[in-house]
C-alpha cells in the first residue's frame, strides 16, 4: 500500500511552485523520470490525478491543491524535527569550572552565564573567585578549565604555555566623595590627586587589585580593603580617593563622583580570557560566550 512520503512531497511542492516536471527536477538535483516517479506515487496515495497540463506548463488539480496544502506543514514539521535533531547531536553536555576576579562576577559573568544556559542548558558552570595570581595557579593545577584575569595597569602576569585573548580594555577612574574639592571638576590629572590619601584594594601588585594612580611615587595609602562596598563607603565618607572600574559603578552609591584622569600613560585595565592551548569543548564555547557578551562599558 502507497504511503505519503516526504520525497513524493518535496517533489510535488517543487512542480506545483515551478510549473514544470523538468524545472523541479535541477531545482532537486534529480531526473525528470525521478520526479515523475515521485509524483506518481503520490497520485497512488490521492487516488486521483495532482497536476494538470496547460499551455504553460503544468499547474495542481483541485485533489493537488489538498495535498499541497497538507504539504507545507508536514515537510516544515520534517525540516524542524532534523535541526532539532543536528542540534541535539551537537549539544554540549558536562560540568565546566570557571574562575573570574571579583569583580568579573558582577556584571561579565553573570551575562555569560545566562547565554551559556540558554544556547548549553547542558553544561553545568561551576564558580570560583579568585585574584589574577591565584586563578593561573589554579588553572596549571586543573583546577578551574577557564580563568578570566584582570590586568590593572603595570601587571605582568606569567601566562607561560597558556593560551590567551583580550576581552576587554579600559580606562580607569578615580572615584571622590561629592564634596571633595575636585568634585566638580570634568577630568582630573595625576598632579591633582598627588597628595590624596588612597583606599587601595587588600592584595599585592599582579592580582588585579586597584592601588594607587600608576606613577604617582610614594602615593599617601589610608586604607587597604578588599570588598568594594567597604572601599566605596570610605570614599563617599571622605576617607580617601580610590580607583574604579567601570564593572563597579552600578555599585557607587549617592555621594560619590567618578572622574576621568587624563594621562597620557598606559593606564588601561585589561581582561583576560586563559584556558590551556588544547581547551576543551565545554571551555571552547564558554569563550566564545564571552567575547559575545564583552563589552567596554562593563569593565
Amino acid at each position: 500500500m502507497a504511503e505519503i512520503s516526504l520525497s513524493g512531497l518535496r517533489a510535488v511542492r517543487q512542480v506545483a511552485t515551478l510549473g514544470s516536471f523538468t524545472a523541479a527536477a535541477e531545482a532537486l538535483g534529480y531526473t525528470q523520470s525521478a520526479v515523475s516517479r515521485q509524483v506518481a506515487a503520490m497520485e497512488q496515495v490521492a487516488g486521483a490525478p495532482l497536476f494538470e497540463r496547460h499551455a504553460r506548463g503544468v499547474r495542481p488539480t483541485a485533489v493537488g491543491e489538498v495535498l499541497l496544502r497538507h504539504a507545507g506543514a508536514l515537510l516544515d514539521a520534517a525540516e524542524a524535527a532534523e535541526r532539532d535533531l543536528a542540534t541535539a547531536r551537537e549539544r554540549l553536555a558536562g560540568r565546566l569550572i570557571v574562575g573570574a576576579y571579583p569583580t568579573g562576577h558582577l556584571v561579565l559573568v553573570p551575562r555569560a552565564l545566562a547565554l551559556m544556559r540558554d544556547e548549553h542548558p547542558g553544561v553545568e558552570v561551576t564558580l570560583r573567585s579568585h585574584g589574577s595570581r591565584s586563578l593561573l595557579r589554579m588553572l596549571r593545577a586543573q583546577q578551574v578549565e577557564v580563568a578570566i584575569i584582570v590586568c590593572a595597569p603595570g601587571d605582568d602576569p606569567d601566562l607561560t604555555g597558556l593560551r590567551h585573548e583580550r576581552l576587554l580594555g579600559a580606562r580607569l577612574r578615580v572615584a571622590v566623595a561629592d564634596g571633595h574639592r575636585l568634585a566638580g571638576r570634568g577630568s582630573v590629572t595625576p598632579d591633582d590627586l598627588r597628595d590624596e590619601p588612597w583606599i587601595v584594594g587588600a592584595a599585592g601588585p599582579g592580582d588585579g587589585h586597584l592601588g594607587a594612580w600608576p606613577g604617582i611615587e610614594r602615593p599617601r595609602i589610608a586604607y587597604a580593603v578588599k570588598d568594594w562596598h567597604a572601599r566605596l563607603g570610605m570614599v563617599a565618607a571622605g576617607l580617601g580617593v580610590a580607583l574604579v572600574p567601570g564593572s563597579v559603578m552600578s555599585l557607587m552609591s549617592r555621594g560619590i563622583t567618578a572622574l576621568p584622569v587624563d594621562d597620557d600613560g598606559p593606564h588601561t585595565r585589561h581582561v583576560l580570557a586563559v584556558t590551556h592551548p588544547a581547551a576543551d569543548p565545554l571551555a571552547a564555547a564558554f569563550l566564545a560566550v564571552l567575547r559575545r557578551v564583552a563589552d567596554p562599558a562593563i569593565l
